[in-house]
């Protein structure tokens, strides 16, 4: 039985495996959205969440936690500037995980996950409309004519 436990191993020895989620967790930070299977996502939205939780708090401690998961400068910096900004006043929940079906080679379950707060389709704003220019439809507008002095000699 598999009381209590909860990490899915995914087939992999723990160095293969935390090197693994390391390297997906940089990507997803560095590009907001990867391809992977469900299995995977499922594993990186356990390591990866706790890392953004942590980035809240902009001190030398987190900073060097969240490096030794990572190990690279350039997505603990990405982290900490800009996610953490926009992540400020969500209390969990910074990813989202989308099922795409299934892959053509080994039929295996296939997703994008991606971070919430960088999606525009999803996201609550609302996008002012430009004003239209065109008409498709109905009168089209026309200029004032100006009558020529031959018309008004006809009177």
């Amino acid at each position: 039985m598999r009381h209590n436990k909860k990490i899915n191993h995914l087939g992999r020895k723990s160095a293969h495996r935390n090197a693994m989620l390391s390297n997906m967790a940089s990507s997803l930070i560095l590009n907001k959205r990867i391809i992977t299977t469900v299995a995977k996502a499922k594993a990186l939205r356990m390591y990866v969440e706790p890392m953004i939780t942590r980035s809240k708090d902009d001190s030398t401690s987190s900073r060097r936690l969240v490096f030794s998961m990572l190990q690279n400068k350039n997505a603990v910096t990405e982290l900490f500037r800009e996610i953490s900004q926009k992540v400020a006043d969500r209390p969990g929940g910074y990813t989202r995980i989308i099922k795409l079906g299934n892959r053509p080679g080994d039929c295996a379950d296939i997703c994008m996950m991606e971070l919430v707060d960088y999606n525009e389709i999803y996201s609550n704003t609302k996008k002012v409309k430009a004003a239209k220019t065109t008409r498709r439809g109905g009168k089209k507008k026309v200029a004032e004519t100006t009558e020529t002095p031959a018309e008004n000699t006809q009177e």
